[in-house]
């Protein structure tokens, strides 16, 4: 049963909301089938939700949002969908990255650089260039990413400082998580996904470990504010004990 949607400017607990929440968009491709309309505007139609969102997660208390916008093994769809998610990243940062400044957004790209066509790869520099001075909202694209990529990057950084003598520590999880392309983001308290799919599709995998999950099946270009303010309501009846018991998690947090 779905929580009733609070407000998103009035929590419905006391209990503390989600800091950090990443998001699957999944679904726009079935949204557009459902409709008689080319997948490119199921697309075009999730961006739009995309802005919904970002606006609406401030004032959920959310300091960080990671949405997952193409996997690495996206590249495999084919090339004209390819080619119109490109089209999208141009058209969103040529649209909205003023916007995002102006409100404070620091823009952050998670990923491999390495294989993106060179306009993309400027655009994505801009961006994070233009933004890095905010503070008040972290926004996470996820973008050319896969989380067991990622976990491989991480390690062959690590390897790479010890075989140029900066290092000789052991690979701790410290040091691991300190590689990871989401080093320095607020621990992950929440992962949604869209569309009734139950699963992580290789999105955040080592960040995962001890995040709540909420599936909600609702096409994510339909997406917005109030269903975004249901899995944050969800998300605050759980009872988080990160593997022990909840008299610990009490004493601990008190």
């Amino acid at each position: 049963m779905t929580a009733a949607a609070p407000s998103p400017d009035s929590p419905a607990s006391g209990v503390a909301g989600p800091r950090h929440v990443a998001i699957i968009m999944d679904g726009n491709g079935r949204w557009a089938k459902a409709r008689g309309l080319p997948r490119a505007l199921g697309h075009r139609e999730g961006v739009q939700a995309l802005k919904r969102t970002i606006q609406a997660a401030p004032d959920l208390g959310i300091d960080c949002l990671t949405v997952f916008g193409f996997s690495t093994e996206n590249w495999s769809r084919p090339e004209d969908e390819v080619s119109d998610l490109m089209g999208l990243v141009r058209t969103y940062v040529a649209s909205d990255l003023a916007r995002l400044e102006k409100a404070g957004v620091r823009l952050r790209i998670l990923g491999r650089r390495e294989g993106l066509p060179a306009d993309i790869a400027r655009i994505i520099d801009k961006a994070e260039a233009q933004t890095a001075h905010n503070d008040r909202f972290l926004l996470q694209v996820a973008f050319n990413y896969g989380g067991r990529a990622d976990l491989v990057d991480a390690a062959q950084r690590h390897m790479a400082r010890v075989l140029a003598g900066e290092t000789d520590a052991p690979l701790t999880e410290a040091a691991l998580e300190a590689g990871l392309a989401t080093a320095g983001s607020p621990p992950l308290d929440l992962i949604v996904r869209t569309s009734g799919e139950q699963r992580l599709s290789n999105f955040l995998l080592w960040e995962a470990a001890y995040a709540e999950l909420v599936f909600q099946d609702i096409l994510w270009p339909d997406y917005g504010p109030r269903a975004l303010a249901e899995a944050v309501e969800t998300f605050r009846q759980r009872e988080r004990r990160y593997g022990g018991r909840q008299s610990t998690v009490s004493a601990v947090s008190a």
